[in-house]
């Protein structure tokens, strides 16, 4: 029944308890949350809207009609984006579009494109 509870990570204090949901040290009155974060398992895996994995350098097509943030200009369905890098950001693919130059996409809004 005995729990071992994490140090504080503010003092590495060992005399944490839990309050409810959170754990808390009694000697710096720091509170954080009880809750595990899960551990990493390896590389993220990109997918697209069709959830066929993507890959460094792989050439995808839009899936829909993209308006650009501050222009009235629009990236048309089926436009092909070549030689596509992937990121972790709040987007997922870094690439350069002909006629438009440099963009961030998310890949809920691209097909793969097979080699």
């Amino acid at each position: 029944m005995s729990k071992t509870l994490p140090p504080c990570p503010a003092c590495s204090s060992v005399l944490t308890y839990e309050d409810g949901g959170a754990l808390v040290c009694p000697e710096c009155a720091h509170e954080w949350s009880a809750t595990v974060a899960p551990a990493a398992t390896g590389p993220r895996i990109y997918k697209d809207a069709y959830g066929n994995v993507l890959e460094e350098g792989d050439t995808v097509t839009l899936i829909k009609d993209l308006k650009l943030r501050g222009s009235s200009q629009v990236l048309k369905q089926g436009a092909k984006v070549k030689n596509i890098r992937l990121v972790d950001e709040d987007h997922d693919i870094d690439c350069r579009i002909d006629g438009f130059g440099p963009m961030k996409l998310k890949s809920a809004f691209v097909k793969k494109q097979p080699r």
